[in-house]
């Protein structure tokens, strides 16, 4: 069967006018993915319904409900647009998924139908709009200096970068943002006590800031500064610093708070940096929309644009029970590349700080593409 379907992907372009304040542009480009190609390679399947693990024993109604959530993000993509409209006027999840969407399994490029899934989750941080001696590590906002462009300079670094001398280089590292934090450039949101924690705000996208009042700060993904995304697994790894079975967000943590100075040396070997915004509600995605927990996955958008429904079949990182259940591609992550990868969303809290931590299961997925 001949498919090919459209995946819109976001450019933020920064554009600086006469006062100093920035303004935010979002420009949509659209990028062709053949799945003609994909189906030939045999890394895309079709299948049936009956032939998913789980299908029919999901709550499908609720799956419909995030869909039509999500919707109000993704009905501006010509894939979507008929489809989104169709389901507001649906209350029977089973029978629309069944009636309007035509599964696919997929598979990499080894012919494997399992891939990785691993989780993610919304973070609490402690923070305070001053910085003390406890709170000293900055939440930074959308660099004033930060431009995104097409310069073949930048090709290698999102498009993102600054003007030096009237020329566009890349945009600082990691390293140099927290080497020069009286970079006019830079406000700050809030000030938070943990810089691990702060990494894994990063990490994650999103999260909540409380203040010593008690009030919370909501702040989502704002923008990064280009440099690819290093993980530091592999490096503590290597240098001896966690061993495999201590590697997860738990025990990482566990060897910074033993051996605090390492944390420079290690967290700098990505060069990847992340800015945020406030935001007025809580995690949101890629697409737009507020996440919802355990029904939310983050995808790459070469294989999965967002969006699309998937049902996924893995396990739970803690208890090993079955997780079969009907998700939406609502993000993205600079780890999340291949076909049969994707980030799970645990949602906030403490259980859900645990299973992502501890996630790194198996699974198989299945892509649910609307019927023309």
């Amino acid at each position: 069967m001949k498919n090919s379907i459209l995946i819109i992907l976001f450019s933020i372009f920064f554009i600086v006018g006469c006062s100093s304040k920035n303004e935010i542009k979002k420009t949509e480009v659209i990028e062709e993915i053949d799945f003609e190609e994909i189906e030939a390679s045999n890394r895309l399947e079709q299948t049936n319904f009956y032939a998913i693990e789980g299908f029919f024993e999901d709550d499908l109604d609720y799956a419909l409900d995030v869909f039509k959530k999500d919707c109000k993000r993704s009905k501006r993509y010509d894939l979507f647009k008929d489809i989104c409209h169709k389901a507001q006027f649906e209350t029977d999840g089973r029978k629309f998924f069944i009636v309007n969407f035509q599964p696919y399994k997929l598979y990499d490029s080894k012919s494997s139908d399992e891939g990785i899934i691993t989780g993610y989750y919304e973070p609490l941080l402690y923070g305070s709009l001053t910085k003390t001696k406890r709170y000293k590590y900055p939440v930074y906002k959308i660099p004033k200096n930060l431009i995104v462009s097409d310069d073949p300079k930048l090709k290698d670094y999102k498009l993102r970068g600054k003007i030096v001398d009237n020329k566009i280089v890349p945009y600082d590292t990691r390293k140099q943002i927290e080497a020069n934090p009286n970079n006019p450039n830079l406000e700050v949101i809030a000030y938070v006590d943990d810089k691990y924690d702060l990494f894994s705000l990063h990490v994650q996208g999103s999260g909540r800031i409380q203040l010593e009042n008690g009030t919370i700060i909501n702040v989502g993904y704002g923008q990064q500064n280009g440099w690819p995304f290093t993980g530091i697994g592999n490096y503590m790894l290597e240098k001896g610093y966690v061993n495999k079975n201590e590697m997860s967000i738990q025990g990482i943590k566990n060897f910074f708070i033993k051996n605090p100075l390492k944390i420079d040396e290690v967290l700098n070997i990505n060069d990847s940096y992340i800015f945020f915004r406030i935001s007025k509600e809580g995690a949101s995605g890629s697409l737009g929309s507020v996440l919802t927990a355990q029904r939310n996955l983050a995808v790459d958008t070469q294989f999965i644009p967002l969006g699309m429904p998937v049902f996924l079949n893995t396990k739970n990182p803690v208890t090993k029970e079955s997780i079969n259940q009907l998700m939406v591609a609502a993000d993205v992550g600079g780890a999340i590349k291949g076909e049969i990868r994707a980030d799970f969303f645990w949602g906030f809290g403490e259980d859900a700080f645990d299973y992502a931590g501890r996630m790194k299961e198996k699974g198989k997925m299945y892509i649910l593409m609307p019927k023309k």
